[in-house]
């Protein structure tokens, strides 16, 4: 294969066979149980990186269920996101995402920067409890339930969140070990449907990893519960900040 060839046909690792396929993504029915809790403030500026800021000390546990997308097939995943500002615009910054499929981690990695690890994360109704789980082996590491679709929520309410922008710190190294890739990026998700959602009393506990560092983050108390199903489609992101330059 030539040198020109090459360059041409490069997506992906490994190039014969990339370990994802290429966009557009579509996600659909996409099921979550999102519960926010407050946190310590000095834990929370400790994992925010300039030049993101926050308010309150809140954090978004997710639990989330894809049944169907294009390119990364059926999965389930695990997230902490935080609530954050970029120069007064409002979104969110994703701090830990735990996946069961390596085509998804492997493709979030790589494109966006998504800060993804295998594990063993669930969504599941359980008569009237919606149950999340999130398993590092064989340790649990976090577990949310929630009453299940106890009260419907507004739309709006839930759209204005979700159509908020989402921040990742995307590392790749050189092959001498040194950073290569350090970048704030930003995407938006589009084309978003939002089949319902709902809320209910909530509870979520967190549990000590070493290698799922989830509790860093430690729950002073449950804000609230949400439930909801989704389509949308994840366009690619751009840098907004270049820690390298």
């Amino acid at each position: 294969m030539e040198a020109a060839d090459v360059a041409n046909t490069a997506f992906a690792m490994p190039m014969t066979s990339p370990s994802f396929a290429r966009g557009p993504y579509r996600y659909t029915n996409r099921e979550y149980l999102v519960i926010t809790y407050r946190t310590d403030r000095a834990a929370l500026e400790e994992a925010v990186p300039e030049p993101l800021t926050f308010d309150e000390p809140l954090v978004r546990c997710e639990f989330m269920r894809m049944e169907s997308s294009t390119g990364f097939g059926r999965y389930s995943g695990a997230a902490q996101h935080i609530p954050v500002m970029l120069n007064g615009e409002r979104g969110s910054y994703t701090l830990n995402m735990y996946l069961d499929a390596y085509a998804p981690i492997s493709g979030g990695r790589e494109l966006w920067g998504f800060p993804q690890k295998l594990a063993k994360p669930q969504l599941a109704v359980e008569r009237d409890t919606l149950v999340g789980t999130l398993d590092y082996g064989p340790v649990q590491v976090a577990r949310g339930t929630m009453g299940y679709k106890h009260r419907a929520l507004e739309q709006d309410v839930v759209l204005r969140v979700f159509n908020e922008p989402s921040f990742l710190l995307k590392i790749i190294p050189h092959v001498d070990g040194s950073p290569r890739i350090c970048e704030l990026v930003r995407y938006v998700r589009q084309d978003i449907v939002l089949h319902g959602a709902w809320t209910g009393p909530c509870a979520l506990d967190l549990h000590r990893h070493a290698l799922a560092p989830m509790s860093d983050l430690p729950i002073k108390d449950a804000v609230s519960g949400v439930h909801m199903i989704t389509d949308f489609t994840l366009p690619h992101g751009n840098v907004v900040h270049d820690y390298l330059a």
